[in-house]
């Protein structure tokens, strides 16, 4: 029977070449960050920065997690003394990754709602520099929550105990204000978080030197993260990589090789604290950390909106697979580096960075040990559309007058993925390929409705121009109702996987 991981076990490991490990000197690093989070995210990303900043000798800090959920237990993290398994698999410049690394960041994990007392105590180490959360977008949100409550609600309420608690217990000093970094996805996270802090501050009458010190000798960071960290193992592999390490470990994860951790400072201060950064080029800081939102949102998230439908259609289930599909693959290549990525350029954004992300976002589409749902990406398809994709359609005819191609593809793709019949439980289903599934957008009665009342070619110019969807009429650019139209037909007449040997033969051939 395998032992389970622990500390103990990290001097007869060292013979493991299949793994990569700690010093033991590792495991009595200061702790430095507190944490607001367990998930496979912060495990997965920043605290996978900070481990191999120490084991390169940068930042010698580690990590103390706040658990705030009542789900689940802090026992596996005691078991194994916060130590952890990230298997890394995937595709980086073409070539296949697959690490295994053991983290020794974590020093210890306190629940929030029975350790509320030691969670306040670590406000009063002169080590303590940074905060990172990951509550999910719910957590950055302003409740009248009680900041003297043991422990307050909100996430926003025990950071402003946790800061209070630290202003006292240093006298107000400024060099004791902390570098915090939330990670949930929501635009100018850092800003929105202070603004909650602040005002909660107000709203529970602390005073106002107080006040003052949280606002200026603190540091709210805006941060943008992407990595895709599916979280455990498939049973069988997980098991089988258990056997191959020589260890038993309920806390192993995995992660894609992909990584950026996008933190907006221009703070030579914030710099020195987040010391980690030197250690991987996946931590960028920088003044203003939009060109990376706008890259991951136009080529990743764009690309898998314009591309979904069509999937779809052709009869692929996961991204995986239809990167597999030669044809497919083309499509979606092209698609991004002909079309999109010029679209994107400007001023802030060179076509070398732009193509540099797009080949990225190549390589992550056709990492094997991803199983990402082309239908899960369908979700609220028409919203996507409208965020996504028409400002870079938009963007596209400021640039040229020539209809985009695939993109039309991909837009009649959508429209013909839209066309439903409606159940008896007022669900709307489309079918492909024999194959029944279900529209889960807030349009699908609308489409469904339109398909059952006009022709393909009138329905693409109602749909076009119907500005309550897109915002503008895109029948106004020229020559794409005319590219929309002619894909829908050559889609309804030869089916998604003839005409993308054919679209990619014309693509070829110019």
């Amino acid at each position: 029977m395998m032992k389970q991981l622990s500390k103990e076990q990290l001097s007869a490991l060292k013979s493991n070449t299949a793994l990569q490990l700690p010093e033991a000197s590792h495991l009595q690093l200061p702790e430095k960050v507190l944490q607001f989070g367990t998930g496979v995210l912060l495990r997965g990303l920043p605290d996978y920065f900070i481990d191999k900043a120490n084991k390169a000798g940068i930042f010698n800090g580690r990590v103390v997690i706040v658990k705030s959920t009542g789900k689940g237990t802090t026992d596996a993290f005691a078991e194994q003394d916060g130590l952890y398994t990230l298997c890394v698999r995937g595709i980086e410049q073409g070539q296949q990754v697959e690490e295994n690394i053991l983290n020794a960041s974590i020093s210890r994990v306190l629940s929030a709602a029975a350790e509320w007392p030691a969670i306040l105590q670590c406000a009063e180490n002169p080590d303590m520099q940074v905060i990172i959360s990951n509550t999910t977008e719910v957590g950055i949100t302003l409740t009248d929550d009680n900041v003297h409550a043991a422990p307050p609600a909100s996430f926003p309420g025990k950071l402003l105990a946790f800061l209070y608690h630290r202003y006292q217990h240093f006298n107000g000093a400024a060099d004791k204000g902390m570098v915090i970094i939330p990670t949930e996805l929501i635009v100018d996270n850092g800003k929105k978080l202070k603004d909650i802090v602040l005002e909660l501050a107000t709203r529970n009458s602390l005073p106002e030197a107080f006040i003052s010190w949280v606002a200026q000798s603190n540091y709210f960071c805006s941060s943008l993260v992407d990595r895709i960290v599916p979280g455990a193992l498939p049973g069988k592999e997980q098991e089988a990589m258990q056997q191959k390490l020589g260890y038993k470990d309920d806390l192993m994860i995995m992660s894609e090789v992909y990584r950026l951790w996008a933190i907006e400072t221009g703070s030579e201060i914030v710099k020195q604290r987040l010391s980690f950064s030197e250690a991987d080029s996946g931590v960028v800081l920088a003044p203003d950390i939009n060109i990376f939102r706008e890259l991951k949102l136009r080529l990743l998230n764009g690309t898998h909106t314009f591309s979904c439908g069509l999937a779809v259609l052709a009869g692929f289930t996961t991204v995986r697979q239809a990167m597999e599909d030669a044809d497919m693959e083309a499509a979606i290549a092209s698609l991004m580096l002909q079309e999109m990525v010029p679209a994107i350029t400007d001023i802030y954004i060179t076509a070398a960075a732009a193509t540099q992300f797009a080949h990225s976002v190549l390589d992550r589409f056709r990492n094997p040990h991803l199983a990402h749902q082309w239908i899960s990406i369908t979700m609220q398809y028409t919203s996507k559309m409208k965020m996504r994709n028409v400002p870079v359609l938009l963007r596209h005819y400021s640039r040229t007058q020539e209809a985009p191609q695939l993109m039309a593809l991909g837009f009649a793709a959508y429209l013909l993925f839209m066309r439903s019949e409606q159940t008896a439980e007022g669900d709307y289903k489309g079918t492909a390929n024999g194959q029944v599934y279900t529209i889960t957008d807030d349009h699908a009665g609308w489409y469904h409705a339109q398909w059952k009342r006009l022709e393909p070619a009138v329905l693409v110019r109602t749909v076009l121009s119907n500005t309550a969807l897109w915002g503008t009429d895109l029948t106004e650019l020229k020559g794409f109702a005319t590219a929309v139209t002619n894909m829908l037909s050559a889609l309804l007449q030869e089916g998604a996987g003839s005409l993308l040997k054919k679209v990619n033969h014309v693509k070829m051939s110019v």
